[in-house]
């Protein structure tokens, strides 16, 4: 394809589905830039049927390996796929590993499936720069479910729960304790649980710990009761078709309860802070030579402090960015 098409002029052939052309605007989102703004807000507004689903869970866990069983599974039913698999960063050249396109070259090459590995270029939260970007490009494509693997995470990072309409946490037995991943705080996130490589003898262990932790509903823990724990063992496919029943089920409830536009609603408000935040930092930037160094200079004299450094810069931006 001609690398000198406009990103306007790639929007009709997404939307009917021409991988090419899906394949050269998700290069673009994922970089970014000002020639790709009005294309992405074209997208954005034709998205919105796709069911987004989070795979989350710690390094180790088996998740692409579950990802291309899950998504095998869903072909069966005739499905459209997108995958989009955050990958590590190269220390070397700062692109993606592939290490996730390596584990799903069985369903890479169907002309249902999509795939994309993303590198998180030092993003926090288990997510890539552009992924809800590139989730607004597949479901204007016609990908009716969407799956986004994020990298392993721990702790806070896990974004993937704001920009997922499901979410799958992944856990393996002889991974350490086996409520570590709980006591981190990515368990409570969880809309299903799954336990991982279930051929190993301690994963029924494991399974029986999550639904205690999960039975006792406390409230500081904010995990909640219901939520269905399923044991797999991906490479023999054990369980693999539950899960999809599970998060297909998980979706039908979302809808009837009302609780589907709440989480919507809560993946807009996510993402038009993250877009703030991305523009107050291309502005600081764009400042750097300019009026932050008269800042500095102020700031070195002592003769204003940070905090009206701060808030005099904020003001200044404000004054040029455009709404």
């Amino acid at each position: 394809m001609d690398p000198s098409i406009s990103s306007l002029e790639l929007v009709e052939r997404v939307c009917a589905g021409e991988r090419r052309a899906i394949a050269r605007m998700l290069s673009r989102a994922e970089v970014g830039g000002p020639e790709t703004r009005e294309a992405l807000d074209l997208l954005y507004r034709r998205a919105g049927r796709a069911h987004v689903v989070g795979i989350t869970g710690v390094p180790g866990s088996g998740k692409s390996t579950l990802v291309a069983k899950l998504v095998a599974a869903g072909l069966k039913s005739g499905r459209k796929i997108g995958i989009i698999a955050v990958d590590p960063s190269s220390p070397f050249s700062g692109g993606s590993i592939l290490g996730d396109r390596i584990r799903m070259g069985e369903v890479s090459g169907h002309p249902s499936v999509f795939v994309r590995s993303m590198a998180t270029r030092g993003a926090l939260g288990g997510l890539a720069r552009g992924t809800l970007e590139a989730v607004d490009i597949l479901d204007a494509a016609g990908y009716d479910l969407i799956i986004i693997e994020t990298v392993g995470v721990g702790q806070d990072e896990v974004d993937v729960v704001r920009a997922a309409h499901t979410t799958v946490v992944v856990s393996a037995p002889g991974l350490g304790d086996d409520i570590q991943a709980i006591k981190a705080g990515i368990l409570e996130i969880a809309d299903v649980h799954v336990v991982s490589k279930g051929d190993k003898p301690e994963s029924d262990k494991t399974v029986s710990d999550l639904k205690s932790m999960l039975g006792l509903g406390l409230p500081k823990t904010g995990l909640r009761r219901g939520v269905p724990v399923l044991k797999i063992c991906s490479p023999r496919e054990e369980g693999i078709a539950e899960l999809l029943d599970v998060i297909d089920a998980h979706r039908q409830h979302l809808v009837a309860s009302g609780e589907y536009e709440e989480r919507r609603q809560s993946i807009r408000e996510r993402r038009m802070l993250k877009a703030a935040e991305q523009v107050l930092h291309d502005e600081f930037e764009r400042h750097r030579e300019g009026r932050m160094a008269e800042l500095l200079a102020e700031l070195a004299n002592a003769t204003i402090s940070p905090q009206t450094a701060a808030r005099r810069l904020l003001a200044r931006i404000s004054m040029e960015v455009k709404p």
